[in-house]
């Protein structure tokens, strides 16, 4: 298989991306990323399958995650690009691994705009009945489609913003809990260590019930990779990158495994309301938080929100990155301001066209896309590592100098996250969900294989390593 080369190429002519995004969109985009709909809802399930060994198990799936983004920041320093780990898995692997891993990552992130959407209106439709759902995404995907059809730098804004305000909720819920554990709160004892050793012990369910949560932990962490799309459209997108990459550790630690701890420190893992409202909201109702439901609610609806736009601003980077590179149609890559609208438009669209599937076929064609898009995170990260190690080592060779941000203990630590990865795929292998799951997510990913091989054979795929550049081949 022909190689990519790692030194620069020349660049395409054609209209660049813009960069106004700040430092502190930058950052609080990467800040931003890490709180998702999933950690306030979708870890209740979670809870109740692992008990409070969820800990064990968001700690395992966070030091994964912590190993893919250290790869992927040091890739992403040395080569920022909207096209993110696309584009160096085109340049270590070939242009076949650049198309499988974009087009797959484009899908996930348009379905996932979709299922945001359907999210964020069930929690508006609850305050105001009268107005149908469907009208509230489309309010909502018009209002997003809109501000990333502006200059990025709106973008920038909303992301900001709402990362800020999920921030702060998840700042507060975690000091007024640790208050609760201490008994400094009125009314409220100190639990101690009852909640973690009772009610059948640390792992109550066993390791079945422990890899429940792990799978479950796994795929909440999804969202993280956004920061290396936006570090191209940045003022110093070198700087920015590596800066969020660094920070990535505590921010995985005290938002995601504290917040886990809190709430198997406060609550039974047994009690019924902690899947049933949330842990969250579970949580905030014993500590005796007035309005505790309609609180999160709002908090939910904020991370909604933000990850529709985020999606939306990801999915349209992608494919301009794609078609620039050769890799897909060329009206997709039309640029207007450093904006690539068309693409943006398509994204939307796809998007919207998920929720309508939701209505009319939501049995068989929308709970395909459902299954579909359940492991291509896996495959993602999986190319992020493959690529880290072929790169890292021309980089070392040929332009040591660009290796800001480096992989540690590599290439050991490199071959710890393909065996974790590995591992997860096998453990889905044992349910009957993610099983189907990773089927259906095999056979996309086979299926652009496939075409990426065809295309890059016939000379079809562009040849391209970067957005904008030509690579030869050696």
């Amino acid at each position: 298989m022909s190689q990519t080369s790692v030194k620069d190429a020349p660049p395409e002519s054609g209209v660049p991306l813009g960069h106004g995004l700040k430092q502190r969109h930058l950052s609080m985009i990467a800040l931003g990323g890490v709180i998702g709909a999933g950690l306030f809802v979708g870890s209740g399930k979670a809870i109740a399958a692992a008990g409070p060994s969820i800990i064990l198990a968001y700690t395992l799936s966070g030091a994964l995650v912590m190993l893919v983004m250290r790869m992927l920041g040091e890739m992403a320093a040395a080569y920022p690009s909207s096209g993110s780990f696309s584009v160096h898995a085109d340049r270590a692997l070939g242009s076949w691994a650049g198309f499988t891993a974009g087009w797959s990552f484009w899908f996930l992130l348009c379905v996932a705009v979709g299922l945001e959407g359907i999210g964020a209106a069930q929690i508006v439709h609850g305050w105001v009945p009268g107005v149908p759902e469907w009208a509230w995404v489309a309010l909502f995907m018009l209002v997003f489609c809109g501000t990333n059809l502006a200059a990025v730098k709106n973008f920038g804004e909303f992301e900001f913003w709402f990362a800020a305000l999920k921030i702060t909720a998840i700042v507060l819920f975690l000091g007024i809990s640790v208050l609760a554990i201490l008994g400094l709160l009125p009314d409220a004892d100190a639990p101690g260590m009852s909640n973690l050793t009772g009610h059948g012990g640390f792992m109550p369910n066993g390791v079945d019930g422990l890899i429940v949560g792990l799978l479950a932990s796994v795929f909440a962490y999804g969202g993280l990779e956004t920061v290396t799309i936006a570090a191209a459209e940045s003022e110093h997108p070198v700087q920015g990158v590596a800066k969020a990459v660094r920070t990535a550790m505590w921010r995985i630690a005290v938002f995601y495994i504290g917040s886990m701890a809190v709430v198997v420190t406060l609550l039974p893992w047994t009690a019924a309301e902690v899947a049933a409202k949330g842990p969250y909201v579970a949580t905030l109702d014993h500590i005796g938080i007035d309005g505790a439901g309609q609180i999160m609610n709002v908090v939910i609806l904020i991370a909604l929100l933000s990850a529709m736009n985020a999606n939306i601003y990801g999915a349209s980077r992608m494919a301009n990155s794609l078609v620039q590179r050769g890799q897909g149609p060329k009206a997709l890559g039309r640029m207007y301001h450093g904006v690539p609208r068309v693409a943006v438009l398509t994204s939307s669209a796809f998007g919207f066209v998920c929720v309508l599937l939701s209505y009319w076929r939501p049995d068989d064609i929308f709970q395909w896309l459902l299954n579909t898009i359940g492991a291509i995170i896996l495959v993602v990260w999986f190319f992020i590592a493959a690529a880290q190690l072929r790169l890292r080592t021309k980089l070392e060779r040929e332009a040591p100098e660009k290796l800001v941000v480096k992989m540690w203990l590599f290439p050991w630590l490199t071959y710890v996250a393909l065996a974790g990865m590995a591992a997860v795929f096998v453990l889905m292998l044992r349910e009957d969900e993610t099983r189907t799951q990773l089927a259906y997510t095999g056979a996309l990913t086979l299926v652009l294989m496939v075409v990426g091989f065809v295309r890059q054979r016939t000379g079809a795929g562009g040849g391209s390593a970067a957005d904008g550049e030509t690579t030869p081949r050696v």
